[in-house]
């Protein structure tokens, strides 16, 4: 059987920690329209945030953990 290959784009997007967490680091939805957001609303894009639980399966499974 061959090997998985692991999908790079999302590797790039994501950190894993040491205790197995999943972290997105990239702002999500904010690369257009800005302008109707609020000030407050871009800086918690900003944040690294942990992936909901029904994406993880899907995030590890794509990045052959």
């Amino acid at each position: 059987m061959n090997k998985m290959k692991t999908n790079k784009s999302i590797q790039k997007r994501i950190k894993i920690t040491s205790t197995g967490k999943i972290l997105r680091r990239h702002q999500l939805g904010n690369g257009h329209l800005k302008r109707n957001k609020s000030k407050s609303a871009l800086n918690r894009a900003k944040r690294t945030k942990e992936f909901a639980k029904g994406e993880i399966r899907n995030i590890r499974r794509s990045i052959g953990i």
